[in-house]
């Protein structure tokens, strides 16, 4: 039996991107309907444990009012619902985790349910209706335009028809993009290609992405044991030393991602050993909650996510691959971080001379998964349509802008900031960590070159290999996000196409004034962008 939905716009993929679309759609008073694989909406925020990576400007300036919208509510959880200190309750600017890589690192529970408070309003009263456990398996198009997706719940097998005059893809793996037929790239351009600096001398490598991680979280309780059962490939990835590192894998080397120098991390605040900058620590890297905020007996010890150099999973592709594949480097992935936590509750060195920390404990009741893992891998790259205007390095590298300034974008539908940073990839080849200038977002990188009713609202949009390393983090993905709602909103009210919003002076100002009143920034500060 197939069961039908009919909605304004429909998004595939309840990402940061698909929740802010999806509150910016609701916000102008359209029906939506949202889809997501897993139990939680969220993405990287959630499903996949991975506190906010922001820029330095965040507090101030530099992303969307509902993002800023998001960090109060946040704040807001932890004043109302977990005793604080005195001294962490007045501080206005909390960082719950007090991480080093995030200003505001938080539990990814908490996260989920202020998304969930913020779509409340819409959700109550049946104008976005979210669709959990329920992924795309085909599309109905009728020349450039899409008709139907059907949806399948991973569960039940029950099938549902999702129409819409919009669909908007924020999967984090640009999974509606090959089901409609829509034109998209994957991977590693080359420099024939795109002309930039860092990308491939060779041929371009459509397989060769970024790592994915299978993050989990721990707290760390000193003379306490919480061994694992060994992993299944505890032996290979034990003794697995990629080509460019400087140790095995599961060890403390590493290397600085930009200069690739070996380091050696600091696993505990405080030690003495190399570090991989000031005050840095793997534990505090990604901490989620710095015992220390709060009341004593609150937390029996700091709790961290384990997203580190060391179970980045870069030996095999999830996508464009056969189902078999990549179910194989889905579990390979996952079976890398579980022999991360093996080896640091026995193996890892200590300063007393001897081995294991036991009392790293695997907080499997954060998510409530059979394996104590996020329910989602990290992914960091996704297909990226093929769009009417794709942002290069050249675009953002300090080396190739003499004015010191990012190329300036009149069609911009907001801005962010960040280095352009990429993981070891699939094509076995290294960091790639270089300084990017503040930045804009052009609508035309939305617009893919062909279909006319569908929209990215992840980090699949119009990017490379190299420049996706900027525009991947999480205030960039909800201004994406946001915009493609809002441009969806705007086409149905006009009857226009995104394509003409770009193309036509008038109503590309008349969106970005939409844009404006609801908070968005579409050009960074004189005084930031002039250093």
């Amino acid at each position: 039996m197939m069961r039908e939905r009919k909605a304004d716009i429909v998004i595939v993929g309840g990402s940061l991107g698909g929740c802010a679309a999806a509150l910016a759609a609701a916000r102008e008073g359209k029906t939506v309907v949202m889809t997501e694989e897993t139990e939680w909406i969220g993405g990287q925020l959630t499903s996949q444990a991975v506190p906010p990576d922001e820029h330095s400007w965040i507090e101030t300036f530099g992303s969307t009012a509902s993002y800023r919208r998001f960090r109060r509510g946040v704040r807001s959880y932890y004043q109302h619902h977990v005793p604080l200190t005195p001294e962490a309750a007045a501080i206005p600017n909390l960082n719950p985790g007090n991480a080093k890589v995030s200003r505001i690192s938080h539990d990814p529970r908490v996260a989920l349910a202020v998304l969930l408070e913020m779509l409340a309003p819409y959700t109550l009263a049946g104008r976005v209706v979210v669709m959990t456990r329920c992924c795309p398996d085909s599309a109905e198009t009728d020349g450039d335009r899409i008709r139907s997706v059907t949806v399948r719940h991973m569960q039940t097998g029950t099938r549902t028809l999702l129409s819409a005059p919009y669909f908007l893809d924020a999967t984090d793996c640009g999974d509606l993009l090959p089901l409609t037929g829509t034109e998209y790239i994957t991977g590693a351009e080359s420099q024939a290609e795109t002309n930039e600096r860092h990308a491939v001398e060779g041929p371009a490598d459509p397989q060769d992405m970024q790592a994915i991680t299978h993050c989990f979280v721990v707290d760390y309780l000193e003379g306490e044991t919480h061994t694992i059962d060994k992993p299944n490939d505890y032996a290979f990835w034990r003794s697995f030393r990629p080509d460019f590192w400087p140790d095995q894998l599961l060890s403390l080397s590493g290397v600085r991602p930009s200069t690739l120098e070996p380091v050696r991390y600091d696993l505990f605040p405080g030690a003495q050993g190399l570090s991989f900058w000031e005050g840095f620590s793997l534990v505090s890297y990604r901490r989620l909650a710095d015992k220390t905020n709060f009341a004593a007996g609150t937390f029996s010890g700091d709790v961290t996510v384990v997203n580190w150099p060391q179970n980045d999973y870069f030996l095999g592709s999830i996508i464009d691959v056969d189902e078999a594949e990549k179910a194989r480097n889905l579990q390979r992935a996952k079976e890398l971080s579980l022999s991360l936590l093996y080896w640091l509750q026995k193996e890892a060195p200590r300063p007393d001379g001897g081995c294991g920390y036991p009392g790293f404990r695997l907080r499997g009741d954060v998510f409530g998964t059979e394996d104590g893992l996020a329910p989602f891998p990290y992914i960091r790259e996704s297909r990226r349509i093929k769009a009417e205007f794709t942002v290069l390095e050249q675009h953002i590298n300090p080396l190739d802008r003499p004015d010191g300034r990012a190329e300036t974008f009149v069609d911009s539908v907001g801005i962010g900031h960040y280095s352009i940073d990429l993981h070891p990839s699939t094509g076995n080849r290294h960091y790639i960590h270089l300084t990017a200038l503040p930045f804009q977002i052009p609508l035309g990188s939305l617009i893919p070159v062909r279909m006319d009713n569908l929209l990215p609202a992840c980090k699949n949009i119009g990017t490379t290999h190299i420049t996706n390393g900027c525009y991947r983090l999480h205030p960039v993905e909800w201004n994406i996000g946001e915009a493609a709602g809002a441009l969806a909103s705007f086409c149905l009210d006009r009857g226009e196409t995104p394509r003409a919003v770009r193309n036509n002076s008038a109503l590309l100002e008349e969106f970005q004034n939409v844009l404006r009143s609801h908070g968005a920034e579409l050009a960074w500060p004189e005084h930031i962008v002039s250093g």
